[in-house]
């Protein structure tokens, strides 16, 4: 497996570098250090999962995160921060983050995180989905209820993950081959069976009970 790290202190990255190294299925292709350069890495260097750093001179990891997706970059990439931050969680969801973990992660769970994302899976530890919902209820507190949903129908927990990684409703109803009305409709009816308002929580509730 094909891994980049970008990752602006020396000493955390080459040391992230060796522990993955200890896993012979992962090989370490290319690493940066600043915002700018991860575009040029990312978009030159073939991969199969990208681990970034949330802080990075130059441009952010999220930033940096948008900006490849926009290219048209598919590749799994995973957030690291040091710090439990709501607005860049969000950030990170909506720019097509496949996993976000904090720096305090331990080997196993990013390796976990690693292969699942592998697989086709989004990932965000836990605690990280806890604060950020927890700041979004302190901001708004009675905009939802917590009680369990009714349950998404198989296509509408498909336009949820699609949410997930960013897309307007164009591009979904382009990868599903449907209308753009038809997209609209299953993001209405998924808000309403959530309990939500907005892409954002529909997200975060959909990363609390499961769906993605």
């Amino acid at each position: 497996m094909k891994i980049l790290v970008v990752e602006d202190e020396t000493l955390v990255r080459l040391g992230l570098c060796e522990l993955l190294k200890l896993n012979p299925a992962y090989d370490i292709v290319g690493q940066a250090e600043d915002g700018i350069h991860a575009v040029d890495v990312l978009m030159s260097v073939p991969s199969d999962v990208v681990l970034m750093d949330v802080r990075l001179p130059g441009k952010s990891g999220v930033d940096v995160l948008k900006e490849v997706r926009d290219k048209g970059l598919t590749t799994p990439i995973i957030l690291v921060t040091t710090f439990d931050d709501d607005e860049t969680f969000f950030r990170a969801i909506q720019a097509g983050a496949n996993g976000f973990l904090r720096k305090d992660s331990s080997l196993a769970e990013l390796t976990s995180c690693i292969d699942k994302v592998m697989n086709g899976e989004r990932v965000f530890r836990p605690s990280v989905t806890r604060t950020a919902r927890s700041g979004l209820e302190a901001l708004q507190p009675k905009f939802e209820s917590l009680d369990l949903p009714e349950p998404l129908t198989k296509k509408e927990a498909e336009v949820l993950s699609l949410m997930t990684a960013g897309l307007s409703n164009k591009e979904i109803a382009e990868s599903l081959g449907v209308t753009e009305a038809t997209i609209k409709t299953h993001a209405s009816t998924i808000f309403a069976k959530l309990g939500v308002r907005d892409r954002v929580r529909a997200v975060l509730k959909g990363l609390e009970i499961g769906y993605i």
